[in-house]
């Protein structure tokens, strides 16, 4: 491989240097072959001559130490085939492979008990983070190694909540914001065990847009109860584009899992209250306003022209609008 380079580039720290000795080193270094002029960006002009550019050559590096080594010092788990076609990937994921190696040769024992990813790397490679973050995938690869090989498991992320009793079947209500999970969570702790009219036994605080994240590992980050089978998970958010798009999302990709419905006696409650306002909010501009429609077809016809209307007018109704005495 060659690289194009500047006389100024090529001089580096003896740019300010006589030019004699400017030269000198110039025609050392082409004379060694490290370097050859580009014969195109003729020369500077002065005496003796040299060119503008040059074509910095690399040296060939000899890879038969390296190419012993794929062959005799590798645990037998690692497949050498990729690095011996590229030795040169080889030297610079050298150190890497050589964690692995090392930990498959003296702590295979490990992998029999799982742990998550980010402790495995760590075993592996003394960086928590380089498997799933870092180079760890394609280091695995490269030893033609399945990441399943490292018997991992995944982390969840938590997810804050509130039960009043672990008792099932029952109904899990996600909530959008922080405020109304507060006031919810009070409500219950007071000693009530209904949300507007519903048997409310756990609320789960959904932080906005990260609660599609949340739930995309729920099945590995809830207690046992709230798996039971016949439990019933709502959905509460705010009235507006992006809090009717976050429900349609979560939807979605909870699919699989089981269903998630709208919270309907909270919306159809905030409906009601809004009408006391002579004002609502405008909606923000930049908010997504492709829906999917699946969060209408839990209301009747009347119930969806409502809603609809404001959302036409730019407006939205925040679940903030209920209080702990509307509960």
């Amino acid at each position: 491989m060659k690289k194009r380079r500047t006389l100024e580039e090529i001089l580096g720290s003896k740019i300010n240097a006589e030019y004699s000795e400017q030269h000198a080193y110039i025609m050392e270094l082409v004379g060694s072959g490290r370097i050859k002029p580009v014969l195109a960006s003729k020369k500077n002009g002065k005496k003796p001559p040299l060119y503008r550019e040059y074509w910095e050559l690399e040296e060939k590096r000899d890879y038969s130490a390296l190419k012993q080594e794929l062959l005799f010092n590798l645990a037998p788990q690692i497949n050498i085939t990729y690095y011996q076609s590229n030795l040169e990937a080889y030297d610079k994921e050298r150190r890497d492979v050589l964690s692995l190696s090392s930990f498959l040769q003296n702590s295979a024992a490990l992998l029999t008990k799982q742990v998550s990813y980010n402790e495995r790397s760590f075993q592996i490679w003394q960086k928590e983070k380089f498997l799933l973050q870092g180079a760890g995938k394609k280091i695995l690869s490269h030893c033609g190694l399945e990441l399943a090989e490292l018997n991992c498991y995944s982390t969840a992320e938590p997810f804050a909540y509130f039960t009043a009793t672990r008792a099932v079947p029952q109904k899990l209500l996600i909530i959008e914001n922080k405020d109304t999970f507060f006031s919810m969570r009070k409500h219950l702790l007071a000693g009530n065990s209904q949300l507007l009219g519903e048997n409310i036994s756990t609320v789960i605080y959904g932080a906005g847009k990260r609660v599609v994240s949340y739930f995309q590992e729920f099945n590995a980050s809830a207690e046992p109860y709230m798996l039971a089978e016949g439990n019933e998970l709502l959905y509460f958010g705010d009235l507006d584009y992006e809090g009717i798009g976050i429900y349609e999302k979560l939807a979605a990709s909870f699919a699989e899992q089981g269903s998630i419905k709208p919270f309907i006696p909270a919306y159809l409650a905030m409906l009601q209250k809004s009408k006391g306002y002579h004002m609502l909010p405008t909606t923000k501009e930049e908010q997504n306003r492709n829906l999917q429609g699946s969060f209408f077809n839990y209301f009747s016809a009347e119930v969806q022209k409502e809603m609809q209307n404001i959302l036409r007018q730019d407006l939205y109704i925040p679940q903030e609008i209920l209080t702990l005495p509307d509960f």
